[in-house]
C-alpha cells in the first residue's frame, strides 16, 4: 500500500542521509509505534522504519537497535541495520525519525510453532538471556515486578463487570456477544485464584529480557528460524515470564493435542543455551505465563471499551488467550510436574 502524503519527505531523507536515491516504498500493514515499509532500490529489497512525531521516544528506539546488535553478536538471527552515512543507526532529519534495515525473508507462524519451529525458538531465547544476563541495566530493582506481583484485583474486577454490563445491557446480542459474556463471567468467576497463583511462586531470576518475545516477532523460513524482531530497550523482569510466555503461547495451549510436551520441547532447547537457568524458573514459566493471561483483558476490553482497527483480530486473540488461560489452570500440576523434570534432566 502507498503513502503518497510519506513519500516525498521520507525518500528524500533516505537518499540524502542513506545514500539511496530512488528508493521505492511500499508500506506494511504491520507494526505500531512505526510506519513501516518494503523498499527496493535496483535488485536490492531493505525495511524502512518511519518513527510517528514527537510520540517516539528516539532514545528508547536507539535502545532497542543496540539490544538488537547485541543479540546478534551472540548468535541470534536479527534482522542487521544498516547505517546512515554518518554511520548513525537511528536519524532524525527534517522532522522525519527512521531506521533502515537489511530485508529478511520468512514469515510469522500464524497457527502454532512446530515442534522444530519450537526448538528453534527456544534456542534463540536462550542466547539472548546469556547475552542479556549481566546488562547493566539489569543491575536494579524492577519497578514492573513489584506491580505484576500486586495485581489490583478490585480493579481488574470492576472492569469486568463493566464490559458484562455493557455486553449484556445491547439490544441485540451478536455471536461475540454472547461469547463475551459467557468468557467474561468465566474469567470473573476464577480471579480470586491469582492471590493463591501468585503465592506459589518462589523468589525468581530477573534480568533484561527480549521484552516482546512472542510469535509474531519471530520470522521463520520453514522450521528454520530467520529473524527475531523488535526488541524493546533493556527493562529488567523476569526470566520465567518469557520463557514461559513463549512456551505455553496460547496457540500452542489450544490448538496443540500435546501441547504440555511441545511446551516442554521448546524449554528443553532453552535449556541448551541457557543452562544455568535456575531450576525454580523453568518450573514457574508456565504458572508466570497463567498469572499473565489471567489479569488481561485485551481484546474483549478494546472490544466494549475502545474497538481497534483490526478489531476482528483482537475477539479471536481474546477467545484463544481465555481458553488456553483455562486449560494452564485446568492443568497445572501436570504442567509444573513435566517442567521439573526438564529442569532436571538438562
Amino acid at each position: 500500500m502507498l503513502d503518497p502524503q510519506a513519500l516525498p519527505e521520507l525518500t528524500a531523507v533516505l537518499a540524502s542521509v542513506y545514500g539511496l536515491p530512488g528508493i521505492e516504498l511500499e508500506r506494511l500493514l504491520v507494526g505500531q509505534a512505526t510506519v513501516n515499509y518494503r523498499a527496493q532500490i535496483g535488485s536490492e529489497e531493505l525495511f524502512v522504519k518511519h518513527y510517528q512525531g514527537s510520540e517516539s521516544d528516539l532514545g528508547a528506539e536507539q535502545a532497542a537497535v543496540d539490544q538488537t546488535q547485541l543479540a546478534g553478536l551472540h548468535q541470534v538471527p536479527v534482522a542487521v541495520v544498516r547505517p546512515s552515512i554518518g554511520g548513525d543507526t537511528v536519524v532524525r532529519q527534517d522532522g522525519i525519525a527512521v531506521s533502515v534495515w537489511e530485508w529478511v525473508p520468512g514469515a510469522v507462524v500464524e497457527d502454532g510453532l512446530n515442534p522444530a519451529q519450537q526448538r528453534a525458538a527456544g534456542h534463540a531465547l536462550g542466547r539472548i538471556h546469556t547475552a542479556f544476563a549481566n546488562h547493566p541495566a539489569g543491575s536494579g530493582p524492577s519497578a514492573r515486578l513489584e506491580k505484576w506481583m500486586n495485581p489490583d484485583l478490585d480493579k481488574l474486577d470492576a472492569t469486568t463487570g463493566k464490559l458484562l454490563g455493557i455486553a449484556g445491557e445491547r439490544a441485540e446480542h451478536d455471536a461475540f456477544d454472547e461469547q463475551a459474556l459467557l468468557t467474561l463471567a468465566e474469567r470473573r468467576a476464577v480471579l480470586p485464584r491469582i492471590p493463591e497463583l501468585l503465592a506459589g511462586l518462589p523468589t525468581l531470576t530477573t534480568q533484561v529480557l527480549h521484552g516482546d518475545y512472542s510469535a509474531v516477532n519471530l520470522l521463520f523460513k520453514g522450521d528454520e528460524l530467520t529473524a527475531v524482531l523488535d526488541f524493546l530497550p533493556p527493562d529488567p523482569f523476569l526470566v520465567a515470564y518469557e520463557l514461559g510466555r513463549i512456551a505455553f503461547d496460547p496457540r500452542t495451549v489450544v490448538l496443540d493435542e500435546d501441547w504440555i510436551a511441545s511446551g516442554v520441547n521448546l524449554v528443553g532447547a532453552y535449556l541448551e543455551t541457557n543452562p544455568d537457568l535456575p531450576a525454580v524458573d523453568v518450573t514457574a514459566c508456565a504458572r508466570v505465563a497463567l498469572v499473565q493471561l489471567l489479569t488481561s483483558l485485551y481484546g474483549v476490553k478494546q472490544h466494549y471499551l475502545k474497538p481497534g482497527l483490526i478489531q476482528a483480530d483482537l475477539d479471536q486473540f481474546w477467545l484463544l488467550r481465555h481458553a488456553a488461560a483455562k486449560r494452564l489452570l485446568d492443568h497445572l500440576d501436570d504442567v509444573e510436574s513435566a517442567l521439573t523434570q526438564a529442569s532436571h534432566h538438562r
